[in-house]
């Protein structure tokens, strides 16, 4: 059984989803700007360190509920 979870969508070109196929996380990255990028993690942990990469607290500057909500839809999975 194959349970996804939406991190967020803006439109059906701006989504990002994990799948969670057995032991492995699946992130699919749709965006108009690169098309589909996929990632495949062996654990929750190495996805967090990917998504603290790829999200830096620096960039939400006065965003920060932006990117807290982003980290809790991460956790989440």
């Amino acid at each position: 059984m194959i349970k996804k979870h939406e991190i967020y969508k803006t439109d059906k070109w701006n989504m990002m989803t994990v799948e969670v196929q057995g032991k492995y996380l699946v992130l699919r990255e749709i965006s108009e700007e690169w098309g589909e990028e996929c990632h495949t993690f062996l654990s929750r942990p190495a996805l967090m360190h990917w998504a603290e990469r790829r999200f830096p607290k620096e960039d939400f500057e006065n965003r920060e509920e932006e990117w807290r909500a982003l980290m809790a839809a991460f956790k989440g999975v």
